[in-house]
């Protein structure tokens, strides 16, 4: 599978596993929905405090295993260096990874300020190398 194939991937599919690394180096794995932003890196919205921002903010190594929603089929498995988005600036990457994900909200503004509420970040992901079977 090409970077380009897991990135259609991930436009249309975006039920995905990440893996991420603990402090004794074991993984650490997280259900999330992923997508794609306009420059192709794979894109995931979490909780500032939680497990996966945690640890990537102290190793950015990571990995995506995305689905459809058959389960069997295409997937992707998708490695690279993730970056953190914290708040505020990741404010408007959080409104544009929903619109990706799901469309328009019916009230932009309460989305916000949910966001800020749960402190949620958006972890970015530089896609360098991929595997899998493509659709």
């Amino acid at each position: 599978m090409t970077p380009d194939e897991a990135r259609a991937l991930l436009e249309v599919s975006h039920h995905a596993v990440l893996a991420t690394f603990r402090t004794d180096g074991r993984p650490q794995l997280s259900p999330v929905l992923a997508g794609v932003d306009a420059e192709g890196r794979a894109i995931v919205s979490t909780p500032g405090a939680s497990a996966k921002a945690r640890n990537l903010r102290r190793d950015p190594r990571a990995a995506l295993c995305v689905v459809t929603d058959a389960f069997y089929g295409p997937w992707a498995q998708v490695e690279g260096t993730l970056e953190v988005v914290e708040q505020p600036d990741s404010l408007e990457l959080l409104v544009d990874y929903y619109r990706r994900l799901t469309g328009e909200h019916p009230d932009w503004d309460d989305y916000r300020r949910a966001m800020v509420k749960e402190r949620r970040v958006l972890l970015r992901m530089t896609i360098e190398r991929t595997a899998g079977i493509p659709g």
